[in-house]
């Protein structure tokens, strides 16, 4: 990343030499002025990324120079320095624009703290519109929605890998938007025009999964009547997506590696390699680490999937993005059902953005599509919202345990309903195995009755 150039606006020389050498030696182009008007002039003619702006100078104070740099680019950042307890300055400073302000006598190592901060801010602003710009044509707006930092810095990490044909993990809880995360790279790489193939690992049988992937050759075994092509082979040039990799038996660990390693396969009962050019993503909800640390994954295949490794945060700690989300999803909804819905009231808002949503983005939207469903009015209420409504109550009464009981249940329930009681989609809808499914099914006593 190109290190910025600073603009030290400060009277006092000894201060300015001092704060001058330090960023010097950080790496930073830094330019002087010991005025406000040789700052405005220097401002106008160099290319300044940030100014270091002392409150009061001897010709005019640090709002008047703040809002003159400004008037000449909007986007340039400014951190205010003013004298110690002086904070109605620094107040004032930052509802004028200021990124950040510093009190004297300057602490150095939170100066270059706060110059790394706005960096990083810069970057990542700049990273998101070159995502932007590369998907405008290619990309709907409901693919990715986010306005936090945290969805940023995944953004940003996405916009740096998905040109190369490294292979990657991406890791989250079920239901964060993993396979939206999977479409960003795949539209975003070169080889995006090539075939793309997805399997969820664990929404088939463990005697099909092989076949699924690898294929079979005619008389592999009793009815193989013909030869199989595996997703492997569909994908060559292109793309493979798996999903819930951790759901993999032990043999299909083996069988992977070897595809990785080799660029090859073996369909079942085949006697010749099949060369293939694939590029390899998969996806989990489970901590591969820990996996591999308790024996049931592989550790030379994880060190092979993990050559970059994408984390998508939970809903409940990037909350920033529920607002956006809510709109997105009624606006969605209320098109399809025909409904003449514009929104939430006031209360429903509100108990929405602070619910945790252990079930992620596919809660959130779950919960908004049923409610678009209910609702009788032109906005939802809380009584259209009875998921949340009986976790409010669960959880006044009986604490976060039983609260969780009850939201998975009801999403068990809702799976099901929506996948017509067939166990194989309803745990795909899920994000979980059909064996973790029946499971939670037995421990709930969900029956189709």
């Amino acid at each position: 990343m190109e290190r910025a150039t600073i603009l030290i606006v400060e009277d006092e020389e000894t201060q300015r030499s001092l704060l001058s050498g330090l960023l010097q030696k950080e790496g930073y182009t830094v330019e002087e002025a010991g005025n406000g008007a040789n700052a405005i002039d220097l401002f106008r003619t160099k290319t300044i990324d940030l100014v270091l702006l002392d409150f009061k100078l001897p010709d005019m104070d640090g709002l008047a120079i703040l809002k003159g740099v400004k008037e000449i680019n909007p986007e340039v950042e400014i951190i205010m320095i003013t004298a110690y307890g002086s904070i109605e300055n620094a107040v004032n400073a930052l509802k004028a624009g200021a990124s950040e302000y510093l009190t004297k006598p300057i602490d150095l190592d939170d100066l270059l703290f706060k110059i790394k901060k706005i960096e990083n801010k810069k970057h990542l602003v700049h990273e998101n519109r070159v995502l932007k710009e590369a998907l405008k044509d290619r990309l709907k707006s409901e693919d990715f929605i986010y306005t936090s930092e945290k969805m940023g810095e995944v953004v940003s990490l996405i916009t740096r890998i998905a040109k190369t044909d490294s292979t990657c993990i991406i890791e989250g809880e079920s239901g964060v938007g993993k396979e939206v995360v999977f479409n960003l790279v795949h539209q975003l790489s070169s080889r995006r025009n090539q075939p793309l193939v997805k399997v969820n690992c664990a929404a088939i049988p463990e005697t099909l999964l092989e076949s699924e992937l690898f294929g079979y050759e005619k008389g592999a075994f009793t009815g193989a009547f013909q030869r199989k092509i595996g997703k492997f082979e569909l994908a060559n040039k292109g793309t493979v997506f798996l999903d819930e990799i951790g759901d993999l038996t032990p043999l299909l660990q083996a069988k992977l590696l070897r595809v990785i390693q080799e660029k090859e396969l073996e369909r079942l009962g085949g006697l010749h390699p099949v060369k293939i050019d694939v590029r390899l993503i998969v996806a989990t909800n489970r901590n591969l680490e820990e996996e591999v640390k308790k024996g049931s994954f592989r550790e030379d295949l994880y060190y092979r999937l993990n050559v970059v490794k994408i984390v998508v945060p939970p809903l409940r700690e990037r909350k920033e993005d529920i607002p956006l989300l809510m709109d997105f999803f009624v606006k969605k909804y209320a098109t399809r059902y025909k409904k003449n819905i514009v929104g939430f009231t006031r209360e429903s808002r509100d108990q929405l953005i602070k619910y945790d949503y252990p079930g992620n983005v596919r809660e959130l939207e779950n919960m908004i599509e049923r409610a678009i469903v209910l609702a009788r009015g032109d906005h939802i209420t809380l009584e259209d919202i009875p998921h949340l409504s009986e976790s409010n109550i669960v959880q006044a009464e009986g604490g976060i345990k039983e609260t969780v009981g009850v939201v998975e249940k009801q999403m068990i329930m809702e799976a099901l309903i929506k996948a017509d009681w067939v166990q194989t989609r309803a745990a795909g809808f899920l994000g979980i195995s059909e064996r973790m499914l029946r499971y939670k099914m037995k421990k709930y006593a969900i029956t189709r009755e």
